[in-house]
C-alpha cells in the first residue's frame, strides 16, 4: 500500500484512482490527520505500507521524521516548484528521494523499487522462519540446506522475504521479478513461476510457506516462525 499525505483531497484521491488503475493500494489523508493515524497505526497496517508520498501540507518537512519513528518505508516527497533551497530542505528533513511534479505512478513505484533494491544491496541476509535468502545471486537456505531456485523464482523468493507480513498482489509480484517497463511478459507468468516455488517450498519445509486469498494477493504464512519452531521440537524428540 501507498500512502499519499496532501491537504487537497482532489490531490490524493486522483493518485488513489491512478494506484487502482496499476494494481496496487493506497489510501490518503491530509497533513494533520496523517499525523494522527501514523502516531496510532497498529504495527501490522504500518508493515503494509510499500511508501510514503509527502505532497503539500503545512507539516511536510516534520514527517519524514515521524515516519521513521514507526517504519522503514521509502519516503518521497512530491515537489511542485523548482527551488533548490526547497530540495534541499526536504532531503535534510530525512525524505530518501524528492520528484517534481507531475509525475507518472510508473516513474514512482520504479523509484520506491530502486529505493529497496539499495536497501536489500546493504544486507546480507534477511529471514522467514526457517527460510534464508541473498541478495547476492546465491540460492536461499530452507531448513539449512540449500534450495537452487531459477532466477526469477529465487527473486520472487527474496520479494516475499522481504516484505513479510505484507499481503502482495499479482501486480506487485509482477514489478518486483521483471520490472515495470517489460511490456513483452504477461502477468500471467506470475502464477506458473510462483506455483513451482511454492510446491517446492511445501516439499521442503511439508506445509504451505505462502499463503494465497482469492482477490486480496499471496503473503507468506504469518505462522511460518510457529511451524519451524514446532518441527525442530518435533525433531528433538
Amino acid at each position: 500500500m501507498f500512502i499519499i499525505v496532501d491537504e487537497r483531497e482532489l490531490v490524493t484521491n486522483g493518485y488513489a484512482c491512478r494506484f487502482h488503475q496499476e494494481g496496487v493500494a493506497s489510501a490518503g489523508f491530509g497533513g494533520e490527520q496523517f499525523i494522527d493515524w501514523v502516531d496510532s497505526a497498529i504495527e501490522g497496517d504500518l508493515r503494509a505500507v510499500e511508501a510514503f508520498l509527502i505532497g503539500e501540507c503545512a507539516e511536510r518537512e516534520e514527517l519524514p521524521k515521524l515516519i521513521r519513528r514507526r517504519s522503514q518505508a521509502p519516503v518521497i516527497a512530491l515537489n511542485e516548484s523548482v527551488s533548490l533551497e526547497q530540495t534541499l530542505g526536504l532531503f535534510s528533513s530525512g525524505v530518501d528521494d524528492v520528484v517534481r511534479k507531475p509525475v507518472h505512478i510508473k516513474e514512482l513505484l520504479a523509484r520506491v523499487h530502486a529505493i529497496r533494491r539499495r536497501t536489500e544491496a546493504r544486507q546480507d541476509i534477511a529471514m522467514a522462519g526457517p527460510i534464508q535468502v541473498f541478495f547476492d545471486g546465491r540460492d536461499p537456505r530452507v531448513k539449512g540446506e540449500p534450495l537452487p531456485l531459477p532466477r526469477r523464482e529465487r527473486r520472487m523468493l527474496e520479494y516475499f522475504v522481504s516484505n513479510k507480513g505484507r499481503r502482495l498482489t499479482k501486480s506487485q509480484i509482477f514489478n518486483a521479478v521483471y520490472g515495470l517497463f517489460d511490456d513483452a511478459i504477461e502477468e500471467k507468468v506470475v502464477e506458473s513461476h510462483l506455483s513451482k516455488l511454492r510446491k517446492k517450498l511445501r516439499n521442503r519445509l511439508g506445509y504451505e510457506a505462502i499463503e494465497s486469498q482469492r482477490f486480496l494477493g499471496y503473503m507468506l504464512s504469518p505462522s511460518l516462525g510457529e511451524s519451524a519452531a514446532g518441527n525442530i521440537g518435533r525433531d528433538h524428540q
